[in-house]
């Protein structure tokens, strides 16, 4: 999995779980304040459709937490495996690297092959 996935994966847990809190307030189900003895049948099952719509939001926002422990856990090891974190920059990175250590290595050289001042 990309940096940027996973990112993503956790980003879309957040706005989820914001959308459970407000899909979950009972002040705003069909019939909020009526007694359910005294609710029509439409409006008991708007209200429980309500509800079903709010635990099926922490459902999907649950899945994906999970899904972003195991990918932790997967990563955490420091082994790159089927659903880890892998950083799509380590390659440039390693280019980076080995091209600092080209630069020094060629200013030794240069050193080395340079007259010192003062002298023929």
């Amino acid at each position: 999995m990309r940096q940027d996935q996973f990112e993503s994966l956790q980003k879309r847990a957040e706005q989820l779980v914001d959308l459970f809190i407000h899909e979950s307030d009972p002040d705003k189900w069909p019939g909020a304040g009526i007694e359910p003895a005294n609710m029509e049948k439409g409006t008991r099952g708007d209200r429980y459709w309500c509800k079903k719509d709010a635990v099926a939001t922490l459902a999907c926002a649950q899945r994906i937490v999970s899904l972003v422990d195991a990918v932790r856990a997967k990563t955490s090891g420091g082994e790159v495996t089927p659903g880890a974190v892998v950083d799509d920059d380590g390659d440039l990175e390693a280019d980076v690297q080995a091209a600092e250590k080209e630069a020094a290595r060629m200013i030794e050289t240069a050193k080395k092959k340079a007259v010192p001042h003062g002298k023929p």
